[in-house]
C-alpha cells in the first residue's frame, strides 16, 4: 500500500532539494489588484531552472534513490516538463534517463529533454500509450519509474511550493493551482491547508480533456480522451489505478476552475503585456481564471505561474492577438 503524504514528508523534501532548486519570487500584481479589488500575487515559479515546477518533485524523487536503483536508471512518461526536470535531475547525477511522450507533445519540449541527455521514446498519441512503454522498459529493462504526479516523492517535492507561498503570503486567502495528474494540486494544497487550514485552494484546468475534474465528478479515476490544447502541460489522464492524488485532490480542493481555449489565450496575452512574464498555456491558467470572472475571493489571493516553456512562435502568435490552430501536432 502506497504511504500517504504528510506536511512532514513535505518539509523533509525541502531540505533535500536545497541548492538543487530556486526559492522562486512572489511579486505583487498591480494591474490584476487593481481590476479585483484584492492584492493579487504572482508566484514566479515559472523562472525555475528547467523552466517550470516539475523540478521540486523530480528532485526529490531522485535524491530519494538508493544506489541500487540509480545505478539501473529512471523512466516516466510525461507532457514535456516533467521529462524535462527528471532529465535535469538525473544528469546531475549520471543517470540514465528515458522519456516517454506521446506526439501531442510540442517539439520546443523534445529538444530541451534530449539537449539534457535523456533518451527520448515517442509512442502514440495519448499519455496511456506513452505509459505502456514505460511499463515495458520497467519490466525488460530494470529501469525505476519515477511518475509525473501519482508518487509519493513526486507531492512531496511539488509540496515545497505550497510552503514558499503561504510563507511569502501568510495572509492568503485563496491560491489558484494548476490542475493535472493532481501531483501539484495535491502537493500544494496539502502544505497550505497544513500550514493555514483556512487558506482555500482551488484546482485551475483546461475545459478540453480535464482528467481529474472528470474524475471527481463521477467519484473516481475515469479515462478521458486527450485533446490537443493551449494547456498542453495539463493533459493526460490520472491512471485508473491512481493511488494518491485522486483522493488527496477530493479532500483537499475547494473547488475546480475549467477554461477554454479562448480564455487561456487571454491569460497569455495578459501575462505578457501587463506583467511583462512569458508563460506557457498551463502556467497561465490561474490569471485566465481571474480574467474570466471565474474566482471570487474576499482576501489576497496567490496565482501560481508554473511554468514557463511555450513555443516561441506559438507565444508570438497568441501575444498578436490569434490562437493558434489546435490541431495535433507531430513530434
Amino acid at each position: 500500500m502506497t504511504r500517504a503524504v504528510a506536511l512532514a514528508d513535505i518539509r523533509t523534501a525541502r531540505e533535500r532539494i536545497a541548492g538543487k532548486v530556486e526559492r522562486t519570487p512572489t511579486v505583487l500584481s498591480h494591474s490584476l489588484s487593481e481590476q479585483f479589488g484584492v492584492p493579487v500575487h504572482l508566484k514566479l515559479e515559472h523562472r525555475q531552472t528547467t523552466g517550470s515546477f516539475k523540478l521540486r518533485g523530480a528532485s526529490n524523487a531522485v535524491a530519494s534513490l538508493n544506489a541500487e536503483q540509480k545505478a539501473r536508471g529512471v523512466v516516466a512518461a510525461s507532457t514535456g516538463n516533467h521529462g524535462r526536470a527528471l532529465a535535469h535531475a538525473a544528469k546531475l547525477e549520471g543517470m540514465r534517463a528515458v522519456i516517454c511522450m506521446s506526439r501531442l507533445v510540442p517539439g520546443n519540449k523534445l529538444d530541451e529533454i534530449r539537449r539534457l541527455g535523456a533518451e527520448v521514446r515517442i509512442v502514440g498519441d495519448s499519455q496511456d500509450d506513452a505509459q505502456q512503454e514505460v511499463d515495458r522498459l520497467v519490466a525488460q529493462e530494470g529501469l525505476v519509474m519515477l511518475p509525473p504526479f501519482d508518487h509519493p516523492d513526486i507531492i512531496a517535492g511539488q509540496g515545497t511550493l505550497g510552503l514558499e507561498m503561504i510563507e511569502q503570503v501568510p495572509d492568503a486567502a485563496l491560491v489558484l493551482v494548476q490542475l493535472s495528474g493532481g501531483g501539484l494540486a495535491s502537493g500544494v494544497a496539502k502544505a497550505i491547508k497544513g500550514v493555514s487550514p483556512r487558506t482555500k485552494v482551488s484546482g485551475v484546468s483546461m475545459a478540453r480533456g480535464a482528467a481529474m475534474k472528470a474524475s471527481l465528478d463521477a467519484g473516481q479515476p475515469v479515462l478521458v480522451e486527450e485533446l490537443p490544447t493551449l494547456a498542453d502541460s495539463l493533459g493526460g489522464g490520472i491512471g485508473l489505478d491512481n493511488r494518491l492524488t485522486f483522493a488527496m485532490c477530493r479532500d483537499l480542493l475547494d473547488d475546480v476552475i475549467l477554461l477554454s481555449e479562448d480564455e487561456i489565450a487571454a491569460g497569455i496575452r495578459h501575462a505578457y503585456a501587463q506583467e511583462r512574464e512569458i508563460v506557457e498555456g498551463a502556467g497561465a491558467v490561474g490569471i485566465a481564471a481571474l480574467l474570466a470572472g471565474k474566482v471570487r475571493s474576499d482576501g489576497p489571493v496567490v496565482v501560481l505561474l508554473s511554468g514557463r516553456n511555450i513555443d516561441m512562435d506559438a507565444h508570438r502568435t497568441i501575444v498578436c492577438g490569434v490562437a493558434p490552430s489546435l490541431k495535433e501536432r507531430a513530434a
